[in-house]
């Protein structure tokens, strides 16, 4: 079973992907591995940040509710 990888480990290797591209590199092939691998890290990255989203904005539905009970 392969472990998922968290927000932090995905954002921080998706930096050095980034840094890595920006470099000088010959090597055509290895460049566009390194954009794929970058654009799997964006869309880990952001499926977390959108389940946060929708995190927050259910405790804050629910905070409001409660704001009603008696």
């Amino acid at each position: 079973m392969e472990e998922k990888i968290t927000f932090e480990q995905a954002y921080k290797r998706l930096e050095e992907v980034s840094e890595l591209l920006e470099q000088d590199m010959k090597d055509l092939n290895e460049s566009l591995k390194l954009y794929e691998e970058g654009i799997s890290l964006y869309r880990i990255c952001n499926e977390y940040l959108n389940d946060a989203k929708v995190r927050i904005k259910k405790v804050n539905e629910d905070e409001s509710l409660e704001e009603f009970k008696f």
